[in-house]
């Protein structure tokens, strides 16, 4: 295993915020980085070394980002999978590998690769055409959640459907006919009834050794994450569980970096897998604060080969996401909620506060979450837009 020592180059597919924090953590450890965006003057762009404009399935761009880098990364699994694949071809250096991502950009094949496991996950089946839907509908009934294959995130390609007309209607919208297509392009999904969300990062190195952060609890508005905090209230045992699905599917997958598994707990205490996201997390945003190792220098550290650190939480804390509301460019309010010293604001260089957009969060560190949960309401009293 070959380490790249601080003062190389890494390369980031994605400019958005999580390659911004992750580069903010590679200069500070002594690497240099550089980015591919198509948004000019993109958040990691801002404080890489250098950003390429240019779309992620450009072969040239992609050539001199391989070129110009020791090791890549992506920052969001919605990069196109040759990219990667062409990049590997090529014989650089790229974790996580197309391999991980061929699976976990893909809805169908990620939920066969856990339920292959033995890992619990919703009921599902693969549409492929409306009649594929009709018999879903007998089979798993509603309410269910329908979910396009591939490029949904935040709840974009999602529709929660009650009725056979409304499943059509969604199937019909997405250009699923009656005609029977190759390959499937959406799932059917059991709506199941939580008591909780929760995530858990895990982090691997090339030695193969899976390490995971403490059980994260999340709520979610408009299924766009909310608000964490963690540790999650939650009995050990399920703590426990949570951690052995971590490191099965972190092994099984042979993936080297950071990962998250967003989870159901039921009220039986039984964790049903949701998704895979195979890179650093919104829900795991509050370890640059409340940890010793932050999610973003455990993938810097294992994307280049040096010893990954055991997570340690240095107090309990509560993530609070700040997303824009159309309403105006400029947060007001960040003097007030500075005044308390158990605050912290991360903001991303987004210029438009466009609505539901994720334009920074703020992290609340406290000794106790019930503290914490009352400091966060007067947090998002004291910020707007204007």
């Amino acid at each position: 295993m070959t380490v790249i020592e601080p003062g190389c180059t890494l390369g980031i597919l994605g400019g958005g915020q999580l390659g911004r924090m992750l580069a903010l953590e590679a200069k500070r450890m002594g690497y240099r980085v550089i980015t591919l965006d198509p948004e000019l003057d993109a958040p990691c762009g801002q404080v890489a070394d250098a950003q390429i404009v240019a779309r992620y399935d450009d072969q040239e761009a992609v050539a001199q980002l391989g070129d110009r880098s020791d090791v890549l990364t992506y920052e969001f699994e919605n990069v196109p999978a040759a990219s990667v694949q062409w990049l590997e071809a090529e014989g650089r250096r790229v974790h996580p590998s197309s391999a991980v991502l061929t699976i976990t950009q893909n809805r169908w094949r990620e939920k066969m690769f856990v339920a292959n496991l033995g890992i619990g996950v919703p009921r599902f089946r693969a549409i492929a055409s409306v009649e594929d839907g009709e018999q879903a509908a007998r089979e798993i009934g509603f309410p269910a959640l329908l979910k396009l294959i591939s490029g949904g995130y935040d709840g974009k390609g999602q529709a929660l459907v009650r009725t056979p007309a409304e499943a059509r209607e969604a199937l019909c919208r997405w250009g699923i006919s009656e005609d029977v297509s190759a390959e499937p392009r959406a799932i059917w999904e059991q709506w199941v009834p939580f008591v909780k969300e929760v995530s858990m990062i895990g982090v691997r190195d090339e030695r193969g050794t899976v390490l995971t952060y403490p059980l994260v609890e999340n709520t979610h508005v408009d299924n766009i994450l909310d608000t964490s905090i963690v540790p999650a209230r939650v009995a050990p045992e399920v703590e426990e569980e949570a951690q052995r699905i971590v490191r099965a599917i972190g092994e099984h997958l042979g993936i080297v970096g950071v990962y998250c598994v967003e989870m159901f707990l039921l009220e039986d205490g039984r964790l049903l897998v949701n998704e895979i996201a195979p890179r650093p997390h919104n829900s795991g945003h509050y370890t640059l604060d409340a940890c010793v190792v932050s999610q973003f220098e455990n993938h810097v550290r294992a994307i280049c080969g040096l010893p990954i650190a055991p997570p340690q939480l240095r107090s309990a804390a509560i993530m609070v996401n700040v997303l824009g509301d159309g309403s105006g460019h400029r947060l007001i309010g960040v003097e007030r909620i500075l005044e308390d010293p158990r605050v912290r604001l991360h903001l991303y260089g987004k210029r438009d506060a466009r609505r539901k957009r994720k334009m920074g969060h703020v992290t609340i560190l406290v000794e106790d979450v019930s503290e914490a949960l009352a400091l966060a309401h007067r947090v998002r009293q004291h910020l707007r837009w204007g």
